[in-house]
């Protein structure tokens, strides 16, 4: 076996990859649905995935969004999201989940769990579905 080959077997594969995201330590291929926000039910159906390295996608309450997601694991940064404009009853509620989105900076992923949070106190708890 090659030394590099070696040497990258013994690695994570997402450091010969080049992926230090969340992407790269569980939470690629799975839905993930918010349960809550700092412990409070959420209210209204959302979800995202980590559609490939660097990407963050998902639906709010009214409108699909999309945008980066490049920090190193186990931090977190929701960057450039870009989201359609429909107009709904839970626009509002949209707003609020974006933003707090944007202000999550840890990340952890356990199996079928994933939790967002910052410095703050802040938290987001989302389970993966199907």
């Amino acid at each position: 076996m090659p030394r590099v080959a070696w040497i990258c077997s013994l690695l994570f594969a997402s450091a010969c990859t080049g992926d230090e995201t969340l992407s790269a330590y569980g939470a690629a291929g799975k839905v993930w649905h918010l349960s809550s926000i700092d412990n409070a039910a959420y209210p209204a159906f959302v979800w995202l995935t980590f559609p490939e390295p660097g990407k963050i996608a998902g639906r709010a309450p009214c409108n699909s969004f999309q945008g980066t997601q490049t920090a190193p694991y186990p931090w977190f940064s929701a960057e450039a999201l870009t989201a359609a404009r429909a107009a709904c009853p839970e626009l509002a509620l949209e707003a609020d989940f974006l933003q707090s989105l944007q202000k999550m900076t840890l990340a952890e992923v356990s199996g079928d769990v994933l939790i967002l949070s910052n410095g703050q106190g802040r938290e987001m708890l989302f389970t993966a579905g199907g």
